[in-house]
């Protein structure tokens, strides 16, 4: 008997249903109902368990338009973009667990989201308009990265002349022209790796160059290069905050003597922003927590020689005004004094 999850109609009326109850994810499971996450906390649809021949059709459906996607049988994990007419977008991954695929879809929303929808700090705008150097937002999956890179996009669309790359894998909000001349390119599709784009980015005069994700040190050099040669790169990294932010783009490079790179980081970089998404403590929806790190001249003498200066997280306290800067703990404090999150949730955070 066929699957009803082979018939493209039956995944989209069930991705409509999700996004009519609120949800933004949905997963497909062998052995448990389709499910999907509504305020932060997983629900299960009234339907029927699903088995192996569900979720291979259901990838077929969802991947038959991905050029890049291996076939059925050797999937391991595939990201990709999923459009429903009149529904929405949404960014999957099917993934391969005890033996079976396992498919999670999250809702892209139609609209490029706006600083103060996302509730990002203000430095997040001041950050956007810097005319060149590099600016990496961080956070683990699921705490808005991409969000924020969007709606960093949709304000320079809206307010500068200028030609904008981006690099995603896979693309997820569509940028429309507007001020801006904006070139959207997805791994897999449209260019073989971050890499081979960001290299042939150079030479298509972009002004701001947007990579998804840096994931080793080819990218990184490439984009630190792009950084130095005048153009603004927005880029984002798998790191908790900003002093392992900083770790981590030294050790891509696994130097015995990083002093060159470091000067490299510290004459590059124009900020970091790092993000946690937490539990409102009415239940309704999650709320951005944030760290930021603006570069100051103290800022860059601390990365270029961290044991004869203030460690980051001093200059972070020390750099509120006037540029906005903060460490996670005091803006955790700050939510939890508006009432918008527990202590204990909080505690939690702090404590990562």
């Amino acid at each position: 008997m066929t699957s009803p999850y082979a018939t493209p109609s039956f995944v989209q009326q069930l991705l409509s249903k999700a996004i009519a109850a609120g949800a933004s994810d949905v997963h497909l499971k062998v052995g448990q109902p389709p499910g999907a996450r509504v305020r932060g906390r997983m629900v299960y649809f009234r339907m029927d368990n699903v088995v192996p021949d569900d979720t291979e059709a259901a990838a077929t459906t969802i991947l038959q338009e991905y050029r890049g996607a291996p076939s059925i049988k050797d999937i391991t994990e595939v990201d990709t973009s999923y459009a429903v007419p009149g529904v929405g977008r949404f960014r999957v991954n099917v993934y391969r667990q005890r033996g079976s695929l396992a498919i999670v879809m999250r809702t892209i929303p139609l609209d490029i989201p706006t600083f103060e929808q996302l509730g990002c700090p203000e430095a997040v705008k001041l950050l956007a308009d810097k005319e060149r150097g590099m600016v990496i937002i961080v956070g683990a999956a699921g705490n808005g990265k991409s969000s924020t890179l969007a709606a960093m996009v949709g304000y320079l669309n809206r307010t500068r002349p200028i030609h904008v790359i981006t690099i995603e894998d896979p693309i997820e909000f569509l940028h429309k022209d507007e001020m801006a001349s904006i070139s959207q390119r997805e791994v897999g599709i449209d260019t073989p790796s971050f890499a081979i784009a960001l290299r042939a980015a150079l030479r298509q005069d972009p002004d701001v160059i947007l990579v998804g994700e840096i994931r080793d040190q080819e990218t990184m050099d490439i984009a630190l290069k792009a950084a130095e040669t005048g153009h603004l790169v927005l880029t984002t990294l798998h790191t908790p905050d900003v002093t392992r932010t900083i770790n981590r783009m030294i050790a891509l490079f696994d130097l015995a003597d990083p002093t060159e790179l470091r000067d490299r980081i510290a004459n590059s970089l124009q900020g970091i922003v790092a993000q946690r998404l937490l539990p409102k403590v009415d239940g309704e929806g999650l709320v951005l927590a944030s760290e930021v790190l603006v570069m100051t001249g103290t800022a860059r003498e601390t990365i270029r020689r961290p044991e004869n200066n203030p460690p980051l997280k001093e200059v972070m306290e020390k750099g509120v005004h006037p540029y906005g800067m903060q460490t996670f703990p005091m803006d955790l404090k700050r939510l939890m004094q508006l009432g918008v999150i527990s202590k204990d949730v909080a505690r939690a955070a702090a404590g990562f």
